[in-house]
């Protein structure tokens, strides 16, 4: 099983998506500070944003943007212990 594989989500207002991993763990993904420059750049607009889906355990976006999952599970993650900490 590949931990970081993208099993779930959900596009939630102000550029976020709640996102769930294979091994069962889940976070909010916040997009809300992102430049949005090159393939990323129609993703400004939050009507093309929602249009986020999965492939190959992959979120993608209908003009091949996409994101490494392997990236967000270990953003995630991380903030998950740093909560937990704190």
């Amino acid at each position: 099983m590949i931990p970081w594989k993208v099993v779930n989500l959900e596009v939630l207002s102000g550029y976020r998506i709640d996102v769930e991993f294979a091994d069962g763990s889940h976070g909010i993904i916040d997009m809300s500070d992102e430049p949005f420059e090159g393939i990323f750049a129609p993703l400004e607009n939050e009507d093309f944003f929602a249009q986020a889906r999965i492939e190959n355990g992959v979120i993608v976006w209908p003009n091949g943007a996409d994101i490494a999952p392997d990236a967000i599970y270990d953003e995630i993650n991380n903030c998950q212990v740093l909560n937990h900490a704190a």
